[in-house]
Order: C-alpha cells, then sequence, then structure tokens
C-alpha cells in the first residue's frame, strides 16, 4: 500500500524519488526511541545533522492492518471502505516525498507549507483514482470530506491547532478552483496546476494556494 501511494504521487507530480518511503518505515517502539509523540497513527520523524537529513516514518501496525484487505484490489474500493485510513497513509507519504524533494532542492520547508502540500496531495490522489468513473459528484464529496467534515485532537497546542486548521484553509481554497477542471474533465490542466503549485517553495505556494495566479 505505501508503494503503491508513492508510485501514484510521483505520476501526478512527474517526477521520481529514489528513496522508497516503505524502506523508511519504523515500529512503535523505534518510534517512541526517535521521538515521536504517540499521538497519531502516522508522524514523519525528523533530524537534521549538519548537512544530513535522517527521516523515519512511523505509520501504526493498527493502520496498516486495517488497509490489508485493500491492498491486492482497485483502490476505488478502499475509497469507499476506509478513506480515512487511507488518507493517513497518503499523508505520511506525502509528507516524505516532500521533504525529500525540498531537500534535494537545497530549501528549508515550513511545517505549514508541509501540511498544506500533504492536504492537496490527499485530495489530488483520492480524485484521481475516480477520474474514469464521471468524477463529478465524488468529487465534491470528496472537497467536502476532506475540508469541511473534520475534527481536530483536543491535546493539540493552540499553535499546532492554528497550524493544521490554516493549512485546511489555504488548501481548501486551492482545490475548489481544481474543481473547474474536473468539472470540465481537463485532466492536463489539472496535473499541470497541481505540478506548477508543487514546485513552488514557501511563501509562494502558500498564497497560490489562497490567490492563485
Amino acid at each position: 500500500m505505501i508503494g503503491r501511494v508513492q508510485d501514484h504521487l510521483e505520476a501526478i507530480y512527474g517526477f521520481t524519488c529514489e528513496a522508497r518511503a516503505e524502506v523508511f518505515v519504523v515500529d512503535t517502539e523505534a518510534a517512541v526511541q526517535l521521538g515521536s509523540t504517540g499521538r497519531s497513527d502516522e508522524e514523519l520523524l525528523v533530524h537534521e545533522a549538519g548537512d544530513a537529513l535522517e527521516l523515519a516514518l512511523y505509520l501504526s501496525p493498527a493502520l496498516l492492518d486495517r488497509l490489508k484487505p485493500y491492498e491486492a484490489g482497485p483502490l476505488g474500493y478502499l475509497l469507499d471502505g476506509d478513506l480515512g485510513g487511507y488518507c493517513q497513509v497518503a499523508e505520511g507519504v506525502s509528507h516524505f516525498l516532500y521533504m525529500v524533494h525540498t531537500a534535494e532542492q537545497g530549501r528549508t520547508v515550513s511545517l505549514l507549507e508541509l501540511e498544506a502540500q500533504a492536504e492537496v496531495d490527499k485530495f489530488a490522489i483520492c480524485l484521481l483514482h475516480r477520474w474514469g468513473e464521471g468524477v463529478g459528484a465524488w468529487a465534491q464529496e470528496l472537497l467536502t470530506r476532506l475540508f469541511d467534515r473534520v475534527s481536530y485532537r483536543e491535546r493539540l497546542s493552540s499553535q499546532e491547532r492554528w497550524r493544521y486548521e490554516e493549512a485546511n484553509r489555504v488548501s481548501r481554497r486551492f482545490c475548489s478552483r481544481m474543481m473547474g477542471h474536473v468539472s470540465g474533465r481537463r485532466l492536463d490542466r489539472l496535473l499541470s496546476d497541481l505540478r506548477y503549485a508543487y514546485r513552488l517553495g514557501a511563501e509562494a505556494k502558500l498564497s497560490h494556494f489562497v490567490h492563485g495566479g
């Protein structure tokens, strides 16, 4: 499942990452030793040592077990059966890929930028799994489920809560604009806009998500 998600995100954004996310997955014990908060089924653990960037991806055993029945079949069934679980895995892989991408570009990345890109990635990958099925109604439902029917963990600090809410706000603006390409069946334009935004960095990305242009 992790490898399939990475392959799909790479196809959407038109690049190949030599590092494979599944190789960096750690179990619960290792995640705790590496500084995991233990509050989520998904967490990217990052450590900078000089010019080196060390990564580990925690996906809880319970989460991965939930998705095992869907590993071999079409992912459309998974979106009906466990959209939330799939999106958690997609978010973890998104974080991993984006950290590797920005490191290769030699630039830093903010937590807000990382979270906002993950929100867009979840929308894009789920949307495109259903593209050939007359996706209009599904796209609107997906937009609502991912951006409107949301809740936040109670133990978040005020700063964390703001970051997640802001990531939701700015990414929703961008994904709402993409709905025009969905209704017009303009797959090439959709992919072009997604790829352009992906390669923007820092404030330019967040501004583009909100305002376009």
